[in-house]
């Protein structure tokens, strides 16, 4: 299979490392830095509990990339999805399937907006993060949920076959709600006090934020008729005991001078609470607090 992954950072990386190892024909779309690291260390440095070392494929910085790629992997930033959409649209063959491994619920719905080919949400659950340039470490998981489509099931067994466990769900709107209540949980509060999962929840009144946080998410997504699991409290807290010593998305953003995706988080929520008519203060607090952090970063020059 020829595959491209736009935005090749940590998560388009692991995966798009994992399918070049296993054969696959595979492009990495990525910033300059990582292009120039790849070529000079002939392929991308994979570094995980599994396996330890370099894996050849190809990297270029320029969106044409995808030309000729049966499947992207779709992994740029949520404030980019429409950019970057219109980037490789040109580019893509007509029988593309694109496959969306970002934060938030929206974006395939966004993407789909610009660009032909079929467009599929995933739910994405690995922990990973760029070590340097052409350099990807993997903390634990790596496993995806898929929407449908009439190739989803022979995609989800070429994954499967890399060591990517992969699952089709046509209910993938709601895994991606129920992963967008946990990050609402922890991605805030991590970024905020730069603390690890293990480390934030035991600072006094952590889990009380956490709780109410969760509530303010599940009275929306009833109100938009999106179906979540009672024991999502449970399920929260379980990410502890999987991934203590992980930092959200949101805290190693901040780190490195990028901007966040809380919009597309808490604020996802925050604005969706306003359409239905639910009251969020707990997730606006939090969506503020991380936006005081990048303007602080903006104004003290990063």
């Amino acid at each position: 299979m020829t595959i491209a992954v736009m935005g090749a950072g940590a998560v388009g990386c692991y995966f798009g490392g994992l399918l070049a190892r296993a054969g696959h024909n595979v492009t990495l779309i990525a910033r300059p830095a990582h292009v120039e690291a790849i070529a000079a260390q002939h392929g991308l440095r994979f570094e995980s509990v599994r396996f330890n070392g370099t894996i050849p494929l190809k990297a270029t910085a320029d969106p044409a990339g995808v030309a000729g790629a049966d499947v992207v992997l779709f992994c740029v930033k949520s404030a980019d999805t429409e950019a970057a959409g219109r980037q490789i649209a040109p580019h893509l063959q007509a029988d593309a399937t694109v496959i969306c491994l970002q934060n938030g619920v929206d974006n395939a719905e966004r993407l789909q907006a610009v660009i032909a080919q079929t467009v599929l949400p995933a739910a994405v659950y690995v922990a990973a993060e760029m070590a340097g340039p052409g350099h990807i470490l993997h903390h634990g998981r790596g496993d995806l949920i898929i929407g449908t489509s009439s190739v989803s099931e022979s995609i989800a067994k070429t994954f499967s076959d890399a060591e990517i466990p992969t699952k089709v769900s046509d209910s993938v709107i709601a895994v991606l709600w129920e992963k967008l209540i946990i990050n609402c949980a922890y991605n805030a509060l991590s970024a905020t006090g730069h603390l690890p999962y293990g480390r934030l929840i035991e600072v006094p009144g952590a889990r009380e934020v956490m709780r109410n946080a969760i509530d303010e998410c599940v009275a929306v997504a009833a109100k938009l008729d999106i179906a979540i699991p009672a024991d999502i409290h449970t399920r929260a807290l379980t990410l502890v005991e999987v991934m203590p010593n992980q930092y959200s998305s949101t805290a190693q953003d901040l780190a490195r001078g990028k901007p966040t995706e809380i919009d597309y988080l808490n604020g996802h929520v925050v604005k969706k609470g306003r359409e239905v008519g639910v009251p969020t203060p707990t997730n606006l607090a939090l969506q503020v607090a991380v936006k005081l952090r990048e303007a602080g970063r903006e104004k003290n020059g990063g």
